[in-house]
This record gives C-alpha cells, sequence and structure tokens, in this order.
C-alpha cells in the first residue's frame, strides 16, 4: 500500500507540472545594445535603462522595445513570442495538465529575437507640432530619391 501511495504522489507531481516552465523557466534574458550607446530603454512604455543592458522579459506575452538618444531616430521593434521545442515534451511527459500549466506560466514560448542591436541614424528632420496648429517638417539632409513637392519661401 506504501509502494502504491509513493508512485501516485510520484506520477501526480509529475503531471502537475509543466516540463518546459521547469527547464526555460517563466522569464527570458534579453540583451539590448545601440551604436552609439547609452541611449534610452523603454520596454512596453517604462523605462528600463540604458543601453547595453540586460533585461528579464515574461515570456507569456510580445513586447516592444524602443531605444531613444536625443539626435537620433528611434529604433523600435517588437520581441514576440514563438513556441519552444519544449512543448513536445509535454505531450510525452506531462500530459494535458502538465501542458496547460507551460501554456498559462509561458514556459512553453520563447521570445525572439534573443540579442537586440540598434544602428541609431542620425535624425533628418527637425519638426515643430502644436495642438489645433499645422506641422512644419525641416529636412535636414534629404534622400536624392525623394520627389521635392514643395518650398516655403520668406515673405517680407
Amino acid at each position: 500500500m506504501k509502494v502504491f501511495i509513493n508512485i501516485f504522489a510520484l506520477s501526480s507531481l509529475l503531471l502537475l507540472t509543466g516540463c518546459a516552465t521547469m527547464i526555460n523557466g517563466t522569464k527570458q534574458t534579453v540583451g539590448i545594445a545601440s551604436t552609439p550607446g547609452f541611449a534610452d530603454v523603454k520596454i512596453d512604455n517604462q523605462y528600463v535603462g540604458k543601453t547595453p543592458i540586460t533585461v528579464k522579459l515574461k515570456r507569456n506575452s510580445d513586447h516592444v522595445i524602443r531605444i531613444e538618444l536625443d539626435g537620433y531616430e528611434p529604433y523600435e521593434l517588437i520581441c514576440s513570442r514563438e513556441m519552444s521545442g519544449w512543448v513536445f515534451g509535454n505531450l510525452v511527459l506531462g500530459g494535458p495538465m502538465g501542458l496547460a500549466i507551460d501554456v498559462i506560466s509561458g514556459g512553453v514560448y520563447r521570445l525572439t529575437p534573443e540579442q537586440v542591436r540598434a544602428d541609431l541614424r542620425e535624425e533628418r528632420m527637425a519638426y515643430c507640432k502644436k495642438h489645433g496648429k499645422s506641422t512644419v517638417a525641416v529636412v535636414m539632409k534629404p534622400e536624392s530619391s525623394w520627389k521635392k513637392i514643395g518650398q516655403l519661401e520668406k515673405t517680407n
């Protein structure tokens, strides 16, 4: 009887744990760097620090990473979740309960990209916005492929 209870307890424990969650965890480390360095990093609109930086992100959702530096165009990307190969381990070892735990905890996912490298470009435009007013943009370094559609002229 004691052996039966031990086997039942061990098998219940295996069924109630997610294989991917045990292997991957619920968070993933993502490295973020930029050229030039010391740019502000925001993840999901929350400031997290300056480049280079390593952050731990929850695996169960996509994340918007934004890198900003004065005088440079902002760089933005989505770090998205994808199915991890450990989901198949659950089908064999964890069963439906283990798979459910992994999906809820996020352990069944991996985030891509794992490393973010932003080459920031200098801003080519200066602009002024006022609520309810027109916006004027001044291009500092126009591209040769752009088509000119107008020009401002000084009036006295």
